[in-house]
């Protein structure tokens, strides 16, 4: 059975295909959660500082006895620290909480802010070795095209929502002018999207490789060539969703699968005024 399947990057560091996300993982439970998915194989940990819970990771990763070349960390830049010398800080801030010399991936992690300002330390962080690869979270299509056309160095991966019930099929063009990858938050569901781990489609290609119907919405995504990371507290479950690399969908059954996409682009209207004040205002 194949343990991991990777993904290069534009800069030719590579991503494994799947990790393990630690969103809305409260920061007691996270160093707990964080050394189950270890345990189980998981080699990319997904935070954020927003979630508050990268002491938990650096806190699991360094018990595990796991070198640190062999682990991918992710971690994400929050509008509160938006512009340059925030940015800047809030980078050797992350750095001391997850108890490394380098993060792996760093994101903006929303599009809101000085996010010029962000990505220039961004791009310093990168050139002087505290980051291997840079990249956004939650840019939409126009939005991305705009931002990429005036930086310096493009971003390597794009966050976005993205499982079998939306699929994110329309920004695929503007991210390959750029060699973009696509990285799915919520590959299971969630956030307005329901019945993906109880669908009849998914679970009747499944029955064919003896998998659940989770298991073939993440290697839909996948063989996709799109970064997934779901999220479980149940160390079986974890396991479950790491297991997607010992079989291959057909091209039919890719096919059948495109068929259920319903939100292209998300549930979530990132260009919404009250989103953005929500965010602001409980997160800033």
């Amino acid at each position: 059975m194949k343990i991991m399947e990777y993904i290069k990057l534009s800069n030719g560091v590579e991503m494994p295909l799947l990790g393990y996300g630690v969103f809305l993982v409260s920061p007691d439970e996270c160093e707990r959660c964080v050394t189950d998915a270890l345990n189980v194989g998981y080699r990319l940990i997904d935070t954020a500082q927003a979630y508050q819970n990268e002491e938990g990771v650096g806190n699991a990763w360094r018990k595990s006895g796991i070198r640190r070349e062999d682990l991918f960390i992710v971690t994400k830049v929050w509008v509160s620290n938006a512009g340059e010398e925030k940015a800047a800080k809030s980078i050797d801030e992350s750095l001391r909480k997850l108890q490394t010399d380098y993060i792996d991936l760093l994101l903006i992690h929303q599009a809101y802010g000085d996010v010029f300002g962000t990505w220039r330390a961004m791009e310093k962080a990168y050139r002087d070795g505290k980051v291997r690869a840079i990249g956004v979270s939650n840019f939409q299509a126009a939005r991305f095209f705009d931002f990429a056309h005036y930086v310096d160095v493009k971003p390597m991966v794009n966050q976005l929502q993205c499982n079998v019930m939306i699929q994110q099929t329309g920004i695929e063009p503007i991210l390959a002018e750029t060699d973009t990858k696509m990285m799915a938050w919520g590959p299971l569901g969630g956030q307005g999207v329901d019945g993906i781990v109880k669908s009849d489609v998914l679970a009747g290609i499944g029955s064919k490789y003896g998998k659940s119907a989770a298991q073939v919405a993440l290697r839909w995504l996948t063989q996709r060539g799109i970064v997934a990371i779901p999220k479980s507290s149940h160390k079986e479950r974890m396991a479950q969703n790491l297991d997607v690399f010992d079989f291959t969908l057909t091209t039919d059954e890719m096919a059948q699968i495109a068929t259920m996409n319903q939100h292209d682009t998300g549930t979530i209207n990132f260009g919404d005024p009250q989103f953005v004040k929500y965010l602001i205002e409980t997160y800033g």
